[in-house]
């Protein structure tokens, strides 16, 4: 029986608590949008990395023989999709495209980035290269600022003991806030307890406490915290309008597009004539 107890980056939610911690938090309309139906599944799980760590050895290790692959919806980029079940969850899984950042400034980080954002995955699992932690990390701090349900596949642990490098997965999942799970995907090492972490965050019984960067200059968090109340005050549940606010400032076209004709309402589940109006929405920053 594997250990039930909380890893470190993880809190185990109190006794007693509400029944709706367990539910799918994944956004059923925008991820039929995106080309992927849930019907019959009950979790869906992103599965996002670098080019070349090992993630679609992953992707093959957890579904076997149930997947198959099709493009995004009006896209020629090649989307694989599939299936496992752990416990009594139905998990379907979603490979998504390998990038090296989530700044849409090309066509493979824009369809990682909208998955991530608009269908709201129960679990995104960043897959990385132990061996080359500094430049993979990158990506992983970009996906903890969209989302707080992270599992961080620590892959090619084997190539990292052979090059004399020491990772201690259990500082790392203290800086990260997130479970860090080391795995050798080719040798089906450690993923048994990759989908541990990926259930227990799916199900809510355990919730992350991820690291988001936090030493902005004065000026520039003045701007985030203006931004933010304008956001917050036409999508009050919207769960990451601070990165709604930094992508803006970093002029993000697409985002500002999607704030504007009324996507951003969609993910904050708001009222139907919230999310199919158009907005004229001009944000200023003093």
């Amino acid at each position: 029986m594997t250990d039930q107890s909380p890893q470190p980056g993880e809190q185990s939610l109190p006794a007693g608590s509400s029944a709706c911690e367990s539910c799918p938090v994944h956004h059923k309309a925008n991820l039929l949008k995106l080309g992927v139906d849930m019907q019959d599944w009950d979790y869906v799980v992103g599965l996002a990395g670098n080019p070349n760590v090992g993630k679609s050895t992953v992707f093959n290790a957890l579904t076997g023989l149930k997947q198959h692959t099709g493009n995004w919806p009006g896209k020629t980029v090649t989307r694989a999709e599939g299936g496992f079940k752990y416990g009594d969850g139905r998990y379907k899984l979603v490979d998504l495209p390998g990038t090296y950042s989530l700044l849409a400034t090309s066509l493979d980080e824009e369809i990682a980035r909208d998955f991530i954002l608009f269908g709201q995955p129960d679990v995104t699992v960043v897959v990385v290269d132990a061996t080359l932690l500094e430049r993979n990390l990158n990506l992983v701090l970009q996906v903890l600022e969209i989302t707080d349900r992270v599992v961080v596949c620590l892959n090619l642990m084997d190539e990292a003991k052979r090059d004399g490098i020491v990772v201690d997965d259990r500082r790392l999942a203290r800086d990260l806030g997130v479970p860090v799970v080391p795995t050798v995907a080719r040798r089906h090492e450690g993923l048994d307890q990759l989908l541990q972490a990926i259930s227990e965050i799916a199900s809510g019984e355990t919730k992350t406490r991820p690291h988001r960067i936090q030493n902005h200059p004065p000026q520039l968090k003045n701007a985030i915290s203006t931004i933010v109340e304008q956001i917050e005050a036409i999508y009050p549940n919207l769960p990451n309008a601070r990165w709604v606010a930094l992508r803006l400032l970093d002029g993000d076209e697409s985002i500002a597009d999607s704030l504007r004709k009324g996507e951003l309402g969609d993910l904050a589940r708001g009222t139907e004539d919230e999310t199919n109006r158009d907005l004229d929405l001009e944000l200023e920053v003093v």
